[in-house]
């Protein structure tokens, strides 16, 4: 059972959540100032905050399957540092392939001063908007990995969601680790939306 506050927060959530896709359609003059309030509502009673995706690769090794895995993404409709954190895996567009998607892990953010290994690279601060992404898996060489090393800093509106839940096999599944913040705000969207047995339905292996 879900608690009444667990509710509460949660209604909270697909409200900013409903609010922010709202304004955001409004901004791209999708919506006139008359539909803003009734396309608010229809978000907050018809949508979910989540989905899922289907992730193939060891990149993200050991905290998605070593092979592939169903994960439950919590949908974030605009990504800045006061949605999404350092630590977080997340889902964002492929920047070498835009209609693909890839799941990484956040690793910096704007302000960050990245340093390199190699003594050659200058280091540089990312700047507004941008972050940095790296997979899991440390005994892939940086080319394979296919993160921030290869192809560089990218824009934090490519990132579309959070990974909340990973479902390896039907017997080993459990939360994603990302940082407190995040892991605070998605527990009530883990407590009401979290159908692991849906989940073991869309699996592929």
């Amino acid at each position: 059972m879900v608690s009444l506050s667990t509710w509460f927060r949660y209604i909270a959530h697909k409200l900013e959540y409903s609010a922010t896709l709202s304004w955001k359609s409004y901004q791209r003059g999708q919506i006139t100032d008359k539909e803003l309030g009734d396309a608010v509502w229809k978000n907050l009673f018809q949508g979910r905050l989540t989905y899922l995706h289907w992730n193939k690769g060891e990149e993200m090794a050991p905290s998605i399957g070593a092979q592939s895995g169903t994960l439950l993404v919590r949908k974030i409709p605009a990504a800045d540092p006061k949605r999404v954190f350092v630590g977080d895996v997340v889902v964002l567009k492929d920047p070498e392939k835009p209609d693909n998607y890839l799941v990484r892990r956040l690793a910096a953010i704007e302000g960050y001063e990245m340093l390199s290994t190699d003594e050659k690279d200058e280091p540089f601060v990312l700047d507004k908007d941008e972050c940095w992404v790296l997979a899991d898996n440390e005994s892939l060489k940086p080319k394979e990995a296919n993160d921030s090393r290869k192809f560089g800093p990218v824009s934090m509106t490519d990132i579309v969601g959070r990974v909340i839940y990973c479902l390896r096999t039907a017997v080993d599944h459990g939360p994603v680790q990302n940082s407190r913040s995040s892991m605070r705000k998605d527990t009530p969207v883990l407590q009401v939306e979290l159908d692991v047995d849906e989940m073991a339905k869309n699996h592929k292996a």
